[in-house]
């Protein structure tokens, strides 16, 4: 199935001004490229909207302070040869990724039998319609899905939870995100979430930070909607929080790309997935009660693992430090890398990363005893030669912060 083919005839993207009832939420990006079934984008329509900036311009700006989220990189658009390693990717790991779904989805459902999911945009979003999917898969449940935007340093989008807490029991919202790198929407979410009655609690497909206690497993897996941007994504941009295009009344922003259509492959990423179900639901019955009375508690660890690499590598702040293979593709796809490490037994399940490093000129370096697969190095672009200083200072943040109470 195509982006612009709907099951139920609706148009894929934006939902315009007067929209009949059923059509999505007007002004919104709808269900972006997806089937409106299995998600609600809570993001307002900036798809007009000229955000789009040169990633070295946009580094170095980052360096001196702005906010990520005021603008969007350029969509990064792979060739022929890339594509076939998403592709090779996908095929080898998409048994992976649906026994880490299911798991998750019985962990969460010990606590909510009934939950609403709510994924964080844009990487939380190809996993909670997962989730939705075993869900229905598994036990006949129809789940609510929405997606909202959550931004380091600037909290949770405070609008599009008034209109999930209108509409459904605060208690059944199920926070989704991808993986775990640092821990940062762990950090966001506890700071916000708990102030607005809302469970803080995230579930992830992979944890390899060890800051969850919901999550399929802890290893540092490529799940492989990290490969491409919003082609994987329901063709949805980064979420944006600009005061020229977002006001106090919307939520917060985000653009379509109508144009990636026809190179869409967001819908064929949950159908892969979703066709393994029945080849590990014995596995996930069999496994998930082991898990669930394992200890979970979040130790930190690759928080920890973060600041020893920026010591290593004389770093002056972690917001440059991006471990996991999730992070690293990011680092490679949207920002301006330095370095990339890489764990030596890993190597042979990081070809997308070896080839996107390759392109764009970053040396590779094997660091044994790596506790992730592997770690993206953000490069200092300052052309002034300033130290870099970004919008936050998390890097004199401490886990303790906000683990206590074992979060």
């Amino acid at each position: 199935m195509t982006a612009t083919t709907q099951t139920n005839g609706l148009r894929p993207g934006p939902v315009p001004a007067g929209a009949p009832a059923g059509a999505g939420l007007p002004g919104t990006i709808g269900s972006g490229s997806y089937d409106p079934a299995d998600v609600t984008f809570l993001l307002k329509d900036l798809s007009a909207a000229d955000l789009e900036r040169p990633t070295e311009d946009r580094e170095e700006d980052m360096q001196r302070g702005r906010h990520y989220s005021e603008d969007l990189p350029v969509e990064y658009q792979p060739d022929e040869s890339y594509l076939a390693l998403y592709h090779q990717a996908l095929e080898r790991s998409a048994t992976r990724v649906a026994l880490a779904v299911g798991l998750v989805c019985e962990l969460v459902r010990v606590a909510k039998p009934a939950p609403v999911l709510v994924s964080i945009a844009r990487a939380g979003t190809p996993i909670g319609i997962l989730m939705r999917r075993w869900y229905a898969f598994s036990l006949g449940l129809d789940v609510p899905h929405y997606a909202i935007s959550v931004i380091k340093d600037r909290g949770v989008d405070l609008n599009a939870v008034r209109y999930l807490t209108e509409r459904h029991d605060p208690a059944a919202l199920q926070f989704v995100d991808g993986w775990t790198g640092k821990g940062v929407m762990t950090r966001v979410l506890a700071e916000a979430a708990p102030a607005l009655g809302l469970d803080d609690t995230m579930a992830v497909l992979a944890d390899p930070a060890r800051c969850v206690s919901l999550y399929g497993t802890r290893d540092d897996f490529l799940i492989p909607s990290a490969c491409l941007n919003s082609t994987v994504s329901g063709l949805v941009s980064r979420t944006v929080l600009n005061a020229e295009h977002v006001g106090p009344a919307d939520f917060h922003g985000a653009k379509y790309y109508r144009d990636l259509e026809p190179h869409d492959l967001s819908r064929h990423f949950v159908e892969t997935v979703v066709a393994r179900f029945p080849d590990v639901a014995a596995e996930v019955a069999a496994t998930w009660p082991e898990l669930w009375s394992a200890d979970r508690t979040p130790t930190w660890a690759g928080w920890a693992a973060v600041e020893q690499i920026a010591e290593r590598y004389d770093i002056p702040d972690v917001a440059m430090v991006k471990p996991g293979v999730g992070e690293a593709t990011r680092v490679l796809l949207r920002r301006v890398p330095w370095r990339v490490l890489v764990a030596p037994d890993r190597v042979d399940e990081l070809a997308h990363v070896l080839v996107l490093a390759e392109a764009r000129g970053v040396p590779v370096e094997e660091l044994p005893g790596l506790p992730f697969s592997c770690v993206g190095l953000v490069r200092p672009v300052r052309a002034d030669g300033e130290t870099p200083e970004f919008h936050t200072p998390q890097s004199r943040w401490r886990p303790s912060e906000v683990a206590e109470g074992g979060r």
